[in-house]
């Protein structure tokens, strides 16, 4: 019983130091440096949702904006520095600069 209640402890613990929050964060209330490279680089888009997340003590922004049908989401980290830019694909998460995947020449016959 004890090594049971052990482990229990032990495996509580690791989800605790493990934990992720998230927070939605209005647009106005931004870091100042994100909405700069927002009006910047993302100009004419809108933001849909901001979220910040906190991840073992590591904090960063979650944007997500929209201009007509393209979405994007950006990542910056806490003092509002982009990190990276996320795209979804037919139901996942890919970085958009991942290169794509290589090819094949077509078999010439």
């Amino acid at each position: 019983m004890k090594k049971s209640i052990l482990l229990l402890v032990l495996f509580m613990s690791a989800l605790i130091v493990n934990a992720q929050t998230k927070t939605v964060v209005k647009a106005a209330d931004l870091p100042k440096a994100i909405t700069e490279n927002l009006a910047k680089d993302y100009a004419g888009f809108t933001v849909k949702e901001a979220t910040k997340v906190v991840t073992n003590n590591v904090v960063s922004y979650d944007v997500v904006v929209v201009k007509g049908t393209a979405t994007e989401t950006l990542v910056y980290d806490k003092d509002g520095k982009f990190v990276k830019k996320v795209t979804a694909t037919s139901g996942t998460t890919q970085k958009k600069d991942t290169p794509p995947a290589k090819q094949n020449p077509p078999v010439k016959k």
